[in-house]
């Protein structure tokens, strides 16, 4: 019986972790779950599986969850002492880190410090503190495994998981795919004008508002594109990113003997999710059968980096090093907050966080404290910028 927390319950990792598991109930034991400010389904899902555990990021919030859980043994706490403690209990075997955003930083570099096996949805954490955090990972013998589509399948078409660096292993790239998102074939002036909900509804996958605006700005793909760095010991330059509509073919690697190897899936993420809570076995997902006669053709288009600039800010920011990936990420959250506040038009995204980059330079990530004073410098300056604008 493997014992999980899940960060995020809420989200779309976490209630498809919780619909896999629901699958496979005598291997797996719910212990904690968290979520921001989500009360009523942090209620229903605690109701459901009876957790030791439930955290709201959200100190009213937890309160208010307290009041609903009170004829509940399920024990209530808050805020990221709350979240660090779930996510690094000696009882708990693996945490799905499903918070979005930088928020999830810090508790899932509790559970990477406690060795757990981390199933990492959190991009933001790799973005962020990405040596701290490999460091971690190795000093405390944690297992790390990737959940975004594109890095599980990376991970599942490398010949092992060892962090040697790829061209050890006869690698020559790693190439990324994208879908494009909802505005794949648009003209730049048809992007000035385009809204939130236009935003948020991806042709294929089914994510919350803040990735599908990322998708949509390709700065998603841009973040991913560190990650794997990260995760892969890769440099930037190793990776390409291909648009790839169908959103079936979810990464490949290239190897010096000019071999591509692929996966493959209907696009959903209780594939990569099983995949992870059952590594290194295969466990049923729930997921469709993918039919090769009904999707009849795969498409592949190249980078138009003019059409989306996020994610030459992105390529540009691994490249710089230090905590330049910081301050991308944290003026990203800024933008996108701004945007679906209709506080900003989806073109301006990119700007400010350009903006911000050209005005604060980055500094050697050596310390959480370095990483999180640059995160809130960051975000205070795009804060101004899309004020200003």
């Amino acid at each position: 019986m493997k014992k999980i927390t899940i960060l995020g319950a809420t989200g779309t990792i976490g209630i498809n972790t919780l619909e896999v598991i629901k699958l496979h109930k005598n291997n797996f034991e719910v212990i904690a779950l968290t979520a921001n400010k989500n009360i009523e389904r942090l209620a229903r899902l605690c109701l459901e599986w009876l957790p030791k555990y439930a955290v709201m990021a959200d100190t009213d919030a937890a309160e208010q969850l307290e009041k609903l859980l009170k004829n509940s043994s399920t024990q209530v706490l808050s805020g990221v002492e709350g979240l660090t403690k779930v996510a690094s209990l000696d009882e708990v075997d693996m945490v799905m880190a499903g918070i979005v955003g930088g928020a999830g930083l810090i508790p899932t570099l509790a559970a990477a410090q406690a060795g757990k096996r981390v199933l990492l949805a959190n991009k933001e954490a790799l973005v962020m503190s990405g040596q701290l955090f490999m460091d971690a990972i190795k000093q405390n013998n944690a297992e790390l495994l990737p959940i975004d589509s594109e890095h599980n399948a990376i991970f599942q078409c490398l010949p092992n998981s060892e962090q040697a660096g790829i061209q050890k292993q006869g690698v020559s790239r790693i190439l990324l795919t994208a879908s494009g998102g909802p505005f794949r074939t648009f003209s730049l002036d048809q992007l000035k004008n385009v809204t939130p909900a236009q935003a948020c509804n991806h042709p294929n996958w089914s994510m919350g508002q803040k990735i599908s605006v990322d998708s949509a700005t390709m700065m998603n793909k841009g973040l991913e594109v560190i990650e794997a760095c990260w995760l892969f010991n890769a440099k930037s330059e190793d990776i390409e990113v291909v648009l790839h509509p169908q959103s079936i073919i979810h990464s490949l690697v290239e190897y010096i003997d000019g071999s591509l190897l692929a996966q493959l899936g209907n696009p959903d993420m209780r594939t990569p999710i099983a995949y992870a809570l059952g590594w290194p076995a295969r466990i049923e997902s729930g997921v469709k059968r993918l039919s090769l006669i009904d999707v009849a053709r795969l498409d592949f288009e190249a980078m138009d980096f003019n059409r989306f600039p996020c994610l030459q800010l992105a390529y540009d920011a691994m490249q710089a090093g230090g905590t330049s990936t910081v301050i991308l990420n944290a003026a990203n959250e800024i933008a996108v907050q701004a945007f679906l506040q209709e506080k900003l038009k989806f073109i301006e995204i990119p700007k400010v966080i350009e903006t911000t980059l050209s005005n604060l330079s980055g500094r050697n990530a050596d310390s959480l404290e370095i990483i999180l004073e640059d995160d809130t410098k960051a975000r205070e300056l795009s804060q101004e910028i899309v004020n200003s604008i």
